[in-house]
């Protein structure tokens, strides 16, 4: 028996509001998905909420535990993780942790954890979409398996399995 939390990043926005074309991706990416979600979880964020109701719309599904906020899908350090980027030029987690290794593992333990908190809403064999942000996704990824994923593009996801005692990511196609 295992949970599934398919873990996505927003789509396309300008500031804190989706683009028409981010409007039109998350329809797209509801109407293609594999749906039976018991949960939609959004880091609390417009751009995230948005994205999730495009989502929803675009796959016409009832989800019985609707929508909820985890705020802790979202870091409240965003200002540091833009000047490591600044830094780096780089988006990927090993570029960041070369720069600030402690910043890093701290903000994805926080990260990691959000997204239990997820996994303990969801009943056995329960599926869950989130959305949040890039590279706090990754983060939260790497806390609960130790896997590194590559940056998520707008829009752009992972699988992550809770089975007993152990994480594993799967890609989306």
């Amino acid at each position: 028996m295992s949970k599934v939390v398919e873990l996505r990043r927003h789509t396309d926005n300008d500031g804190d509001a989706l683009t028409l074309e981010g409007v039109d991706a998350a329809l797209r990416l509801g109407a293609s998905a594999r749906g039976g979600y018991e949960l939609l979880v959004s880091s609390g964020v417009q751009r995230s909420t948005q994205t999730l109701a495009c989502f929803l719309a675009g796959l016409g599904e009832k989800v019985p535990g609707g929508l909820i906020v985890e705020r802790g899908l979202r870091s409240e350090r965003e200002d540091r993780w833009r000047e490591i980027y600044a830094e780096t030029g780089k988006p990927d987690l090993p570029s960041f942790r070369a720069v600030d290794a402690e910043f890093v593992d701290a903000e994805a333990a926080s990260l990691g954890a959000a997204v239990r908190r997820v996994f303990v809403l969801l009943p056995e064999d329960g599926r869950a979409l989130a959305v949040g942000h890039s590279p706090t996704n990754e983060a939260a990824v790497l806390a609960l398996s130790g896997e590194t994923v590559e940056p998520l593009a707008k829009g752009a996801g992972v699988l992550v399995v809770e089975e007993p005692r152990t994480y594993r990511v799967e890609t989306l196609d």
